[in-house]
């Protein structure tokens, strides 16, 4: 076992015994790539979405929001070509009897190059491969993974045709089952925004440019779903799509792919872990598409992406719905369909993401080993734990009196369980970035003691001055003010 695989194991188990990831259904054995979010995850999670929010929301006058529903008139998926074309490659191994997806399988033998140092090789296979998918050209596809001689995991390379597999979900609406109208889940968010675009700039008096922003879950039922968060069945989207002239997309389009990667950056994740991945070969409705890639222990994957989509979205919806979806532009005098660009991020691969970048097992000076999660401050579940040295002598409703206080600003949590030691460990392995210590001086001089996690530093501080202290800390203008 590689060095990384081991570290992303240990993520898994960490996420589980730690109360932020379990496996969905686990009494009942499980369901394939389908995951609940602990105490700890459903609160890093919301805290991702929240940074994200203020950052696409807040900070810019001409975004607003929108929450449009699971469900939408089946022929939506129709006019965005979903129905027809929304399919990944499929692909069987006749010995194993194993299914993969042909592209996956071609992405991971370059990564394989890549580590080799064959990156020419490793680049030329995904151009290759893109090219082939953008033609809709199986056989290509099964030919590259012939000429690489690639096999699976029992080592057989004894592969059946590649074909396609439609990834949408569809269910019956109705209450009678030879009356009801199939439907699907949403297999992405976008759309619920492009058939509410003239509803939000109208009743918001929007002008172009302007963007819509949405935080949803979206279903798609993967051919294989690994990779622990990074590839579920159900997940959640983090998207923004912005409305702008037609002609002016690539200003905008540069615009944004900065502006996201900034986003990532101020989270004082290193910058060295990403990397922009520009597409060659580009879907039929975009004319330039970036990924935002960070490097997981799996190798560089999608994060994020920065799409300009044209107008093939509005303009295929007013085709099929017989609706106009222009929009008049008073300062050009002109009526058109806007032009838009997109970008698109997944809250679980955030939060994965951020559980990687943040795990840690450090060696101290006495030889002992700490598993600490540095997770960024501002998105730590738990930002202040409050530790009575002891529960006797007052010291416990000392800690809860400053507890009850605290509980209004910061997400907290008390634990008078265990050595004072063992809750600090416990609290490290939870990613708190701030504990505070309630000891016999606290009922002395209405002083306590503040820890540090990522240095485990300690110094003492009067109680009246623990809310400045933990809010100078957690400033989150100062982190937007970088992006």
């Amino acid at each position: 076992m590689s060095k990384q695989d081991d570290i992303f194991k240990k993520v898994i188990a960490h996420s589980k015994e730690y109360g932020y990831v379990f496996p969905s259904s686990e009494i009942y054995d499980g369901l394939g790539a389908i995951y609940d979010y602990g105490q700890y995850g459903v609160e890093l999670k919301n805290n991702i979405k929240q940074y994200w929010w203020k950052a696409m929301v807040q900070l810019n006058e001409n975004i607003v929001g929108l929450d449009s529903a699971i469900f939408m008139a089946p022929k939506i998926w129709k006019a965005s070509g979903h129905v027809d074309n929304f399919n990944d490659p499929m692909i069987d191994n006749k010995d194993s009897k194993k299914r993969y997806r042909a592209d996956n399988l071609i992405e991971d033998k370059a990564q394989q190059y890549e580590k080799k140092g064959k990156t020419d090789k490793a680049a030329k296979l995904i151009a290759d491969m893109e090219e082939c998918i953008s033609k809709g050209n199986l056989q290509g596809l099964k030919a590259l993974i012939e000429e690489h001689e690639i096999v699976d995991e029992t080592g057989s390379k004894n592969w059946t045709d590649v074909r396609q597999f439609n990834l949408m979900f569809s269910t019956q609406m109705g209450s009678v089952a030879e009356s009801s109208d199939e439907t699907y889940l949403r297999p992405e968010t976008a759309q619920g925004i492009f058939v509410n675009f003239l509803n939000v700039q109208k009743t918001s008096r929007q002008k172009i440019p302007f963007g819509i922003a949405q935080i949803g879950k979206a279903f798609r039922n993967e051919i294989v779903a690994r990779q622990f968060l990074f590839r579920m069945r159900e997940f959640e989207q983090m998207e923004m799509q912005y409305f702008v002239r037609p002609g002016e997309e690539m200003k905008w389009y540069e615009h944004w792919k900065e502006k996201r990667m900034k986003w990532h950056l101020s989270l004082g994740i290193d910058a060295g872990k990403y990397r922009f991945h520009d597409h060659a070969n580009l879907a039929h409705y975009a004319n330039a598409a970036a990924d935002i890639e960070y490097e997981f222990p799996f190798g560089f994957k999608e994060v994020e992406g920065i799409h300009s989509r044209t107008d093939f979205d509005l303009k295929r919806h007013q085709e099929f719905s017989g609706k106009k979806m222009q929009y008049f532009d008073p300062e050009i005098n002109q009526n058109y369909i806007p032009y838009v660009v997109e970008t698109s991020i997944g809250a679980d691969r955030m939060l994965l993401l951020t559980l990687i970048n943040a795990f840690e097992e450090e060696t101290l000076p006495d030889n002992s080993v700490r598993t600490v999660l540095r997770i960024p401050p501002i998105l730590a579940p738990i930002k202040v734990a409050l530790l009575p040295l002891m529960k006797k002598d007052g010291l416990g409703e000392k800690a809860r009196a400053i507890f009850d206080e605290l509980k209004y600003s910061f997400m907290c949590q008390y634990d008078e369980k265990d050595a004072i030691g063992k809750r600090y460990r416990r609290q490290d392995a939870i990613g708190t970035p701030y504990c505070i210590t309630i000891d016999h001086q606290t009922l002395e001089d209405e002083t306590v003691t503040i820890r540090f996690r990522d240095t485990m530093e300690q110094k003492r501080i009067p109680i009246n001055g623990i809310l400045g202290t933990i809010r100078e800390e957690l400033d989150m203008d100062a982190l937007l003010k970088k992006i």
